[in-house]
């Protein structure tokens, strides 16, 4: 959860999920659904549809536990180095070095590693400098102070050198360029991009239809969508004869482009639902009694938008 998101955004997602989830057989067993219900809000579902994934493969091929070995734990969908090393060193003592976000920081400006840490040849040379500082014993105390260390002093922005244990040979604090480290990522403008939404509403129902697996919101349930304004009013035409009506407009930012969302209402009869067959699975979501299904954050905006037209 924690990856490409804030600490203070996951912790109530975090306990929701346990809840719910206690346990690797508990989240095996359960739906698609019922996880991505969970995730609803939270962003980046392909975490959510691989975290699913993985308890699956734990629990045929592990017997319900986490992998004792690295190279087992990296065949777990979605689970990278940095991930299965922090595991394998808290959860079962093993002597891994580790990568995340604030370990990346501390080294970065410590040894003044030139390039952005997110490419391929910068992160290979973060790495070979963990695995050198990281101890043989007590690796997890080391690990975790090293987390804490870029957590709570060598913070983003406005680092708290004067605490900081290693400030003594740290690069950049010595030619003071704490603030040009690490490497900032190479600014380029996102590409936009447009789409036309169906809100079709009958009643208290709106239509959704679950998306493919992959591409953007895979797995989870929106409203029928187009590439152009004349593609949708001919896909409302099959379920009404009163001409789509503008509902409302806004962006919705991905993490590589934007998508200017154009929303339009069809209000339909009950009669006519059966007449169209769609391609995907569909589900006629309740505005009053809402099923606990995944929803992209945009739906849930465009749900909103019609509980305050009416």
């Amino acid at each position: 959860m924690l990856q490409q998101t804030q600490v203070a955004t996951v912790i109530p997602y975090y306990e929701r999920f346990l809840s719910r989830f206690s346990s690797i057989d508990a989240l095996a067993n359960a739906d698609i659904d019922d996880v991505l219900h969970l995730w609803t809000g939270l962003g980046y579902y392909a975490r959510a549809r691989n975290l699913h994934k993985a308890a699956k493969m734990m629990q045929t091929q592990h017997n319900s536990q986490f992998p004792d070995s690295l190279e087992q734990a990296l065949e777990l969908p979605g689970v990278g180095r940095s991930t299965a090393s922090s595991i394998l060193t808290f959860a079962k003592g093993q002597a891994l070095p580790i990568l995340d976000g604030n370990v990346k920081r501390v080294l970065a400006r410590h040894a003044m590693v030139d390039g952005w840490t997110g490419s391929t040849a910068t992160q290979k040379q973060l790495w070979r400098l963990s695995e050198a500082l990281t101890p043989t014993s007590q690796t997890g105390v080391f690990n975790q102070g090293l987390m804490d260390l870029g957590s709570m002093v060598c913070k983003r922005s406005k680092p708290l050198c004067h605490e900081c244990p290693v400030a003594i040979d740290c690069q950049a604090q010595l030619k003071g360029l704490q603030d040009k480290y690490p490497v900032p990522k190479p600014k380029k403008q996102k590409p936009v991009k447009t789409c036309h939404i169906a809100m079709i509403q009958e009643k208290d129902t709106v239509l959704l239809l679950q998306r493919p697996p992959s591409g953007i919101w895979g797995g989870l349930w929106c409203p029928p969508m187009f590439e152009t304004e004349q593609e949708l009013h001919e896909y409302a035409e099959q379920y009404s004869a009163t001409k789509a009506q503008p509902l409302t407009q806004f962006r919705h930012t991905f993490s590589h482009y934007h998508l200017d969302i154009n929303a339009w209402l069809v209000r339909v009869e009950a009669q006519n639902h059966s007449r169209v067959m769609e391609p995907q699975p569909t589900l006629w979501y309740n505005l009053q009694q809402p099923q606990q299904v995944g929803l992209a954050a945009a739906t849930e905006r465009l749900l909103q938008a019609i509980t305050i037209k009416e």
